[in-house]
């Protein structure tokens, strides 16, 4: 289960933090970036983290269909299983991103760890108790995941919406933000602080 911490200081904490959001339209237009950003990023790595239990629970599931139907081992499907929902339609609130995971490996470790006994290199030796313990928590993680993506996403659509304001009102210009990504002086009295 992904847990938030009150007072924490992972950035899920911060950015699922009440507070997170609050006075944000006070804000330099830098720091309401900045702060999207970091939510930004934190949906990122959730979202890699359910592709990772995504993949498990696929698995699991073809084996399981596999000892149903007496069909090919998993090894050998390998490759149809994993593309199977890299091809699917989206669901959800499915959203390009822009940055990598930057907790990849800590990700692995974590999904690798919720059934430490269940190796998923050979799923064909485990019993089908462990199996259906496996998909069990793998499902739940999963949701817990899901649940947390959807708050993060909240929030980074409150601080988007919160940019977008900006830019429509005309208290944000498009050519002050071109002009600071090049580093060029930009008007001071334009954004009000």
């Amino acid at each position: 289960m992904i847990e938030v911490r009150p007072g924490g200081r992972r950035r899920i904490d911060r950015v699922l933090a009440p507070d997170y959001t609050e006075g944000v339209e006070r804000l330099p237009l830098a720091e309401v970036r900045a702060l999207r950003d970091e939510a930004a990023q934190e949906e990122t790595d959730l979202s890699y983290l359910r592709r990772l239990l995504h993949a498990r629970i696929d698995i699991v599931r073809a084996e399981q269909a596999r000892r149903a139907d007496g069909g090919s081992a998993v090894v050998d499907q390998l490759a149809t299983i994993l593309a199977s929902n890299a091809v699917g339609p989206a669901t959800g609130l499915g959203r390009y991103q822009t940055q990598e995971p930057s907790r990849a490996e800590a990700h692995r470790r974590h999904v690798e760890a919720l059934v430490s006994d269940v190796d998923l290199s050979d799923v064909s030796s485990l019993t089908d108790d462990k199996l259906d313990l496996a998909l069990r928590t793998f499902v739940n993680e999963e949701a817990s995941v899901s649940g947390r993506r959807r708050e993060v996403q909240v929030v980074v659509d409150r601080l988007n919406a919160e940019i977008a304001g900006r830019y429509q009102n005309g208290s944000a210009s498009v050519d002050e933000l071109l002009a600071a990504e090049r580093g060029w002086p930009t008007n001071p009295n334009r954004e009000k602080e």
